[in-house]
């Protein structure tokens, strides 16, 4: 399915993203801790923005209930995009993150849907990216289980775009295998510090370098789908990057915008 943009008046064009801990963008004190959201931008253009308003710990569930998704709702303008991604929280036992795939999961994310399309928007659906969980030998287990099936079923029955992100990480990590696949997560290298924030040996969380690879792919995928725009696209084959180019905020610069979304992003 492709979509056309719409022209905004007096705004570009905005990408939200509404998601859990894998989306989220991360502070210094997070170092080397990146969320690919952070590093969409390394691949698209300026006549598009990214609105980041994944959360930690949030499932499709939470993310509703507590206000974000209506908050968004509330501020997008025709011809915006909703992407988003559920289903690594939607799995826990908690009562107010969890969801069964077939039921609750499908009517929750069902909402995004709806809800993105009365505003005139586009919803896309990503399927997250499965968590480092390898044997010795090389099978990649399926945390997530039938999240992503179910997900793939509400695009097919709602005719909405999807990015694959997890069929393409459980490739990337049985290809990998269990040792190559540490330096996409939140492994340490010699001389790092461990941050007060951030556990070695995270296999659900990534790495800078693991970050950027998940962007590449989003932006790829919803470009060669023609789900965005064609000019929106850069540097897709670049690889090199500076860490200072991934927007991580400074601890005061962190404080103040999320001081600042308080009274405006319900559960900032």
């Amino acid at each position: 399915m492709t979509y056309a943009s719409v022209p905004q008046q007096g705004r570009r064009p905005r990408i939200y993203v509404a998601g859990g801990s894998n989306a989220v963008s991360r502070p210094y004190s997070f170092l080397p801790m990146a969320g690919w959201t952070q590093a969409l931008p390394l691949f698209l253009t300026e006549a598009v923005e990214v609105v980041n308003c994944a959360r930690a710990r949030a499932s499709s569930k939470s993310f509703r209930e507590r206000g974000r998704l209506q908050w968004i709702l509330e501020d997008m303008a025709p011809g915006d995009y909703l992407l988003f991604g559920f289903g690594q929280n939607d799995i826990k036992p908690d009562p107010g993150l969890h969801t069964e795939p077939f039921s609750t999961f499908l009517e929750q994310m069902a909402a995004y849907v709806h809800g993105a399309r009365e505003r005139q928007g586009h919803p896309v659906i990503l399927l997250p990216y499965e968590r480092r969980r390898i044997d010795r030998h090389g099978n990649v287990a399926r945390f997530l289980g039938d999240y992503p099936v179910a997900a793939r079923q509400l695009a097919e029955d709602e005719h909405v775009p999807v990015v694959d992100l997890y069929g393409q990480s459980l490739l990337w990590w049985e290809e990998l295998g269990p040792e190559a696949s540490k330096p996409a997560f939140m492994y340490l290298r010699r001389g790092e510090p461990l941050q007060k924030h951030v556990l070695d040996g995270d296999n659900v969380h990534t790495r800078a370098e693991g970050a950027i690879e998940c962007a590449r792919f989003i932006a790829r995928s919803m470009l060669e789908q023609g789900v965005i725009p064609a000019h929106w696209g850069r540097d897709l084959d670049r690889t090199r990057f500076d860490y200072d180019e991934m927007g991580w905020l400074d601890e005061e610069t962190f404080r103040q915008r999320t001081a600042s979304r308080v009274s405006t992003f319900p559960g900032a």
